[in-house]
Formats: structure tokens, C-alpha cells, sequence
């Protein structure tokens, strides 16, 4: 649906929880509503890709692809949206004016680790390009041997495999 914000009226306004944004109901002359957001606009991020390209940081992309690849793990858009806000703001945190696809990737692993499990392999199986199966398997048995040794945190479990997957909360084998 395409609404003309021009022609419409603000109902409701208030501050996102975090405070970053503002969400304003608006109403069309002809009675539909639709929400709308104001962020502050930040400078420009280049994303570094994996075959050396540079390309803008674009928000909607990457909730576009965290969407796709986590499925419906989330009870709604708006916890996407969270998540994102959180990986663009640490990403803008950085200081830098390029990051690397792996640096976001990683990003969103550590939010998604905070929040739900499922979601977690979910994006790891698309971000770390699993195969096959035993792809899962052999990364989950180094991700509970490392863990059952006490020697996993976030930002630094960096398996033989080549994978980053440690969440603290995660039991492969109950």
C-alpha cells in the first residue's frame, strides 16, 4: 500500500522505547492509518563485501535478509527492528566509516544469540553458508564441547570449523 503522508493527518505521536526514533499513527483523509518512523539521519556507511565491493550500509536491506533467513521466530516486525537498531548502532559505535559483511554478520549473530535460539542457528546455517547436515551437526558438537569447557564467550568462540556459534543458553543435548 502506498499512502500519501502529504494528505494525512498525525493521530498519535510518541518516542520508540530506546529513544531513537519517534512513531507517529497517521490517518488519510479516507480513514486508512499507517505508522510512521523519524530517526535521526546518521553520517554514511560503507559495507566492505566479501568479493572486495562497496556498497552503502542500507538498513532495510538487512532487516529484509535477517527476516528471510530467521524465519518466524519473532512475534513481530518490530523485534526485528530492535535487533537491527541494535547492530547499527554498535556498527555506528565503531567509529568507522567502513565496516566488512562478516562485521555485520557477526553483529547480528550477538543480538540474535540474546534473543532466541532457533533464530540463532537459523541465521549462522545462511551466514556461515551450511551445506549439508553434518554442517549443523559437527558445528554444534564443537559449539558444546567449547561451552561445556567454560571457555566460550560472545566475542571470542572461534571454532576449528571456521564458524562462530557459542550461545551461553544453547544445549545441543538436553
Amino acid at each position: 500500500m502506498v499512502f500519501n503522508i502529504g494528505n494525512s493527518r498525525v493521530i498519535e505521536s510518541r518516542e520508540v522505547a530506546d529513544g531513537t526514533a519517534i512513531r507517529r499513527r497517521r490517518e488519510t483523509p479516507d480513514g486508512k492509518r499507517f505508522t510512521t518512523y523519524e530517526r535521526i539521519e546518521k553520517p554514511n556507511l560503507a559495507v566492505i563485501k566479501k568479493n572486495g565491493d562497496r556498497e552503502l550500509f542500507d538498513r532495510v536491506k538487512l532487516a529484509n535478509s535477517t527476516r528471510r533467513s530467521v524465519g518466524k521466530f519473532f512475534k513481530s516486525d518490530e523485534e526485528v527492528d530492535n535487533i537491527i537498531t541494535a547492530v547499527e548502532d554498535s556498527l555506528y559505535a565503531l567509529g568507522e566509516s567502513e565496516v566488512t559483511s562478516k562485521q555485520i554478520g557477526d553483529q547480528v549473530l550477538d543480538e540474535l544469540e540474546k534473543r532466541n535460539e532457533v533464530a540463532y542457528v537459523r541465521f549462522a546455517s545462511v551466514f556461515y553458508e551450511f551445506k549439508t547436515l553434518d554442517d549443523f551437526v559437527e558445528i554444534l558438537k564443537q559449539n558444546d564441547a567449547v561451552r561445556a569447557s567454560g571457555n566460550c564467550n560472545a566475542s571470542s568462540c572461534d571454532l576449528s570449523f571456521g564458524k562462530r556459534l557459542c550461545a551461553p543458553s544453547f544445549r545441543l543435548f538436553a
